[in-house]
């Protein structure tokens, strides 16, 4: 082959490489199926977009009940109506649409002979949320605006705001130390202030009301007095000051520069990484997306809407129309999600992000800790949203304290652990798990590895990982061989207690190898990594048993026909990097035994860890049979995962069952392509992130390699891997087309 240097000129813009709309034809009527997410980070709503009356949910990401000894649970904050009144005519051309490219929702119809128009977003400079209502005709608006709270406080409406305070009911901490005795009791305050163009504006009977407006602007702004300082009993300033002024200083921006400084600082982000799988029929594309997911999902389903598809279906997967496009929104969906919930200063993603309508959610809707928030942030630095990651680090540090005190008082040990079940307060509930908190301190090792950010290695990630060895250390005990094994504990959420389980073993493996290298890579605590590798090198190591599967327990018990959700003795495989098939084919053969006896189906969060571990066992087919799969079966209408019901993590494991697919770096080496499907056979990708700061762009046609690039800020040596060779270059001109 001819292979010549040459630099990749793509598209910058995801509006240049693929559809980036969700659009509906009707308003929504279900909060979890067919309501749209908007975020900045900190505030989050819903959005239902009916035409007499619009409905919009709201959060805020620090309303949460519990304390240092019990997770508590996020919470609902309100709900803001706006009421229209209208001539009682049917409403025609309705469009309901949120462009993720802007992260701008819209709503347009045509009624009375008016064309309305609405636009909402959540500014992340402004920290505030903007709603713009207008028409094309003079005076065509009038109706009243109301604030409800979640929590029953009483709304005070004055001038053009509204106001809701109150507090929520805290416990009193049983421990010890220097947050005994005292109570949390959360206050929060959320304000909407609304600007008139034309006509007036009146408060009256705890409602705003305007009437003949040209055009109205409504911000809604939110917060609490929580604080991550533990020091500060995790409590700040009360939010009322913070709230005022944030909404003054946006009211005092006309709504353009509003609306322009959201989408610059938004597209900072997102514009980062573009994405081209292959192009979907246009009869397809046509469609609204909860039509376009139907059709995906096969032939009788989309017969019996109506819809024709000229033959063209995947015959590959089963019936249903090719839609690629549909797989590239879904990722990334899953990036606006995540700049949406997630940016500094702010708390990460909870198991529904930060939308969430209800003060009793599913499984508290906490930072669940056996997979689902490590499931949260793979895919963050691989998908170049870096930024995104600095709220889990944060939150992590914040509470160790809090956890370091329990497990003293639980096993008399150093270091720290955690339990299942999380806040934002250090508390925890449900059952211990050995393993949980290696698997945590897993992802602010990866952060690293991404980033090279060594500032961050020394402050963050390196104290919890030498701690966690700590705790390590106390708690191994000697079995009957000599090797190191952990106490009686499960293999998430299922199977027998039992000492030494995979789940322990291999996350106790990679703790032990991620302290290591970070000593290594501060050039401190010799004699202390010196002892981890000791200790790493007695260790239990994955065994296979006796149908040639990959041992979940130190018995050979595991059951061939067991198709539990949670497969945690692939850890090791992913997000782990004990097991790769180029390193340790026999144990990697062993886990395609494990994970076929597993099968395919299985819950939305589920068949996305599915799709990274056979990404990582190099068998993109497989990879994406479950994610046909999953699109078809795991997808609400509004694109957001369900497990049911609806938990944020497989839109994220989603995302990073795509990017193993596409680029893998935990080896060692930078490898390209590593399982392409069949169905993917000619794409191109920029922006993609490896190991070591560098930055890939790829194309492809017929499943090889023609162009590539793979640069760092820093000029450094590469290991990398095309089309099957090894190569080593410098990351300065590691750009080339290879042509045949």
């Amino acid at each position: 082959m001819k292979q010549t240097l040459l630099a990749i000129l793509m598209a910058t813009t995801l509006a240049q490489a693929t559809e980036s709309k969700l659009w509906y034809e009707k308003p929504a009527a279900e909060w979890e199926q067919e309501a749209l997410p908007i975020g900045n980070g900190r505030l989050g709503a819903m959005i239902f977009g009916g035409v007499e009356r619009e409905q919009i949910q709201f959060n805020e990401d620090s309303l949460w009940t519990g304390d240092e000894a019990d997770t508590g649970s996020y919470q609902n904050f309100g709900e803001l109506f706006v009421e229209f009144a209208t001539d009682g005519t049917p409403a025609a051309n309705y469009r309901r649409e949120l462009d993720i490219s802007r992260a701008v929702h819209s709503i347009t119809y045509t009624q009375g002979g008016v064309n309305f128009r609405r636009e909402y977003f959540a500014s992340h400079p402004a920290n505030v949320m903007v709603f713009r209502l207008s028409a094309d005709k003079p005076g065509a608006l009038t109706g009243s605006i109301a604030l409800a709270d979640a929590h029953k406080a009483a709304t005070n409406a004055e001038g053009n705001r509204l106001t809701v305070n109150g507090n929520l009911d805290g416990f009193t901490y049983p421990s010890s130390g220097p947050n005994a005795n005292y109570t949390i009791d959360l206050n929060y305050e959320a304000q909407v202030l609304v600007l008139n163009d034309g006509g007036t504006v009146e408060a009256k009977d705890g409602k705003i009301f305007f009437k003949n407006a040209n055009a109205l602007t409504i911000l809604l702004a939110a917060g609490t007095d929580y604080s991550n300082q533990r020091s500060q009993k995790w409590r700040g300033p009360h939010p009322h000051e913070a709230v005022t002024e944030r909404l003054a200083k946006a009211s005092a921006t006309p709504y353009a520069e509003l609306l322009a400084a959201h989408e610059k600082d938004y597209q900072s982000l997102f514009n980062r990484l573009t994405l081209d799988l292959g192009k979907t029929p246009e009869v397809v594309l046509q469609l609204p997306t909860d039509r376009r997911l139907a059709a995906y999902r096969g032939g009788e389903q989309a017969a019996a809407k109506g819809i024709s598809y000229d033959g063209q279906t995947n015959t590959s997967q089963g019936k249903g129309a090719p839609d690629p496009e549909l797989e590239v929104l879904i990722f990334q969906f899953a990036r606006y999600l995540m700049i949406s919930c997630s940016r500094p200063g702010d708390l990460p993603a909870n198991l529904q992000g930060i939308w969430n309508n209800r003060n009793d959610p599913p499984w508290r809707s906490d930072y669940h800790a056996n997979i689902n928030i490590q499931m949260n942030y793979w895919f963050v630095d691989a998908a170049n949203l870096g930024e995104c990651f600095e709220p889990y680090s944060e939150w992590l540090n914040s509470i160790v304290a809090v956890r370091r005190e329990d497990a003293k008082r639980s096993f008399g040990v150093r270091g720290w652990a955690t339990r299942w079940e999380n806040g934002i307060f250090g508390g925890a509930t449900a059952r211990w798990s050995m393993g949980d908190g290696a698997w945590l301190a897993q992802n602010l090792w990866d952060h690293y590895a991404f980033t090279g950010d060594k500032e961050y290695l020394r402050t963050r990630a390196y104290p919890i990982l030498k701690e966690l060895c700590e705790f390590w250390e106390d708690i191994l005990k000697e079995n009957a061989d000599g090797k190191l094994i952990a106490p009686p504990g499960t293999s998430p959420e299922h199977g027998p207690v039992a000492a030494g389980n995979s789940y322990d073993q291999q996350l106790a493996y990679d703790l032990f190898t991620n302290t290591i290298e970070a000593s290594q890579a501060l050039g401190v605590d010799e004699d202390f990594r010196k002892k981890v590798e000791t200790i790493r090198a007695r260790l239990l190591g994955p065994k296979i048993g006796k149908w040639g599967q990959l041992q979940e327990w130190v018995e050979d018990i595991d059951d061939p026909k067991d198709q539990h959700r949670h497969f945690s003795h692939m850890i090791a495989v992913h997000p782990g990097r004990q097991i790769s098939p180029p390193t340790t084919p026999e144990l990697a053969e062993a886990a395609k035994v494990s994970m076929n006896a597993r099968g395919d189906e299985s819950t939305g969060w589920s068949r996305a860890w599915k799709i990274c571990v056979w990404a990582r066992l190099q068998d993109g087919n497989r990879a994406y049979k479950i994610l046909n799969g999953m699109v078809k079966s795991s997808f609400l209408p509004n694109l957001l995962a369900t497990h049911p019901p609806f938990q944020i993590d497989g839109n994220f494991g989603y995302a990073a069952g795509v990017c193993e697919m596409l680029v893998q770096s935990h080896t060692g080496e930078i490898q390209l392509l590593p399982a392409l499907p069949q169905a993917w056979p000619t794409g191109k990708a920029t922006g993609l992130m490896a190991r070591g700061n560098c930055t890939v762009d790829i194309e492809w046609k017929d499943g090889k390699v023609v162009n590539y690039r793979i640069a760092s800020p820093e000029p450094r040596e590469v290991k990398f891997r095309v089309n099957g060779q090894l190569k080593t270059m410098n990351s300065e001109v590691l750009k080339e087309q290879i042509t045949p």
